[in-house]
C-alpha cells in the first residue's frame, strides 16, 4: 500500500508537472521585453494620440505582460515623419501612424489612409478587409520590411481653416496651406502652395504666417490646436477625409518572431481601437463645434458645389497622373475603384440618401 501510493503520488507530481509545461510553454518561448513605439501623434492629440497608450495598455493586459509595447511621443525617439524609416531599419520595432505620413518612401501608401471624395467607414473598412486593400499594403510594405496594421478609425475631417472667406476657386490661388494626403495634390491643382506639416507645428506656422490656411482634423481636435485664434472661417464637409485610418507599424522581422498567439493579440487590440476611436470621434465633434460658434465666434462654411465639382475633377487628374507615375498607386486604385463599383448597388439601396 506504502508502494503504490508513493506511486500514485508521483505520476500525480508527474502528471501536475507535465500541464505545468503544456500551459507555460508558449508564454515562455515568447521573448518578454519591452518594445518601443515610436508616435506621429502626441498622446494629448484627441482620440488619434489618446487611442495609441490605450492599444499598448489593452495589449500589455491582454497578453499578461509578455506584450510589453511603450509609446513614445513624436520627437522622443524620432521625428513624427521618419516613424516608418525607424521601423523599417529595425532601430524600433514599432510606430504609431498614418500611412499619409510615408509618401515620401511610397507614392501609393496615402491610399490606406483616406481617399478625396472617398467613402464612409464602413465601405472604406470593407474594402481595406475583404476587398484588397490590407493585401496590397501587406505586399507594399513587406518590400520595406514592414508590417503595418489598421488600428485606428475616425469619423470624417473638416475641410479647413481660412483666415478669409472663400467664395471662389480664385479665392485659393497662391495661399500657402498645411494639407495631408492625396487632398493636397487636389489644393495644388488649384493653385494653393501646399506642405505637410506634423501636427505640433501647424499652429505656430499658421500664428506667423508662414502659412496661410490649414486643415488637420475635426473639430474636438482643431478647437485644442487653437486654429481658431488665427484663422475665423471653417469649412465642411471634409471631401479629402471622409473617413480615415491609423496605423501600428511593426517592423516585419520583428512580427515574424511573435507567436501566433501573440500576432492574434495585437490584431484584436487593434479591432478594439478600430471601435473605440471611431465611436468616440463621432461623439465629441458636436460640442466641440458648437462651442467653437458659440463661444469662439467661427464661421461655419459648406463648400459650394461649384467648388467641390472643381475640386472633385482636379482629383480624377491627380488618379491619372499618379497612376502613369508609379504602378503601385496605379494597381491600388484599381482595387479600390473595383471595390467601390461593386459595393454600389449596396449603398444605393441599403443607406438613406
Amino acid at each position: 500500500m506504502r508502494r503504490l501510493g508513493f506511486v500514485a503520488s508521483v505520476s500525480i507530481a508527474c502528471l501536475a508537472t507535465g500541464l505545468a509545461i503544456v500551459w507555460t510553454t508558449p508564454a515562455e518561448a515568447q521573448k518578454r521585453g519591452r518594445w518601443k513605439m515610436a508616435s506621429a501623434f502626441a498622446s494629448s492629440l484627441d482620440v488619434v494620440g489618446e487611442s495609441g497608450p490605450i492599444f499598448s495598455e489593452n495589449l500589455r493586459k491582454m497578453s499578461g505582460g509578455a506584450l510589453d509595447i511603450k509609446f513614445h511621443e513624436p520627437g522622443a525617439l524620432v521625428p513624427a515623419f521618419e516613424v516608418f524609416n525607424a521601423v523599417a531599419k529595425g532601430s524600433i520595432e514599432a510606430g504609431w501612424t498614418t500611412s499619409g505620413f510615408h509618401v515620401g518612401q511610397i507614392p501609393s501608401a496615402p491610399w490606406f489612409t483616406t481617399v478625396p471624395f472617398g467613402p464612409q467607414a464602413g465601405e472604406y473598412l470593407a474594402w481595406l478587409k475583404y476587398g484588397g486593400g490590407e493585401k496590397l499594403k501587406d505586399e507594399i510594405y513587406g518590400r520595406h520590411g514592414v508590417k503595418g496594421i489598421t488600428c485606428i478609425m475616425i469619423a470624417p475631417e473638416a475641410s479647413g481653416w481660412f483666415r478669409k472667406e472663400i467664395k471662389t476657386v480664385d479665392d485659393l490661388k497662391g495661399l500657402k496651406m498645411r494639407f495631408f494626403g492625396l487632398g493636397g495634390r487636389v489644393m495644388q491643382k488649384l493653385g494653393v502652395q501646399t506642405q505637410l506639416l506634423p501636427p505640433g507645428d501647424i499652429y505656430p506656422a499658421l500664428e506667423r504666417g508662414v502659412i496661410d490656411a490649414t486643415e488637420l482634423a475635426f473639430p474636438s481636435i482643431d478647437i485644442k490646436q487653437g486654429f481658431h485664434q488665427v484663422a475665423k472661417h471653417y469649412y465642411f464637409p471634409g471631401w479629402h477625409q471622409q473617413s480615415s485610418v491609423g496605423e501600428f507599424l511593426v517592423n516585419l522581422d520583428k512580427w515574424k518572431e511573435l507567436s501566433e498567439e501573440h500576432r492574434r493579440m495585437i490584431e484584436v487590440a487593434c479591432d478594439a481601437n478600430i471601435m473605440w476611436s471611431f465611436a468616440t470621434s463621432e461623439a465629441r465633434q458636436f460640442s466641440a463645434m458648437r462651442d467653437l460658434v458659440e463661444k469662439h465666434g467661427v464661421k461655419i462654411h459648406f463648400w459650394s458645389e461649384a467648388i467641390l465639382a472643381k475640386m472633385r475633377s482636379a482629383w480624377e487628374e491627380v488618379i491619372r497622373e499618379e497612376s502613369a507615375k508609379d504602378l503601385d498607386f496605379k494597381r491600388v486604385h484599381a482595387s479600390y475603384a473595383e471595390f467601390r463599383q461593386k459595393y454600389a448597388i449596396w449603398k444605393d439601396h441599403g443607406y438613406l440618401k
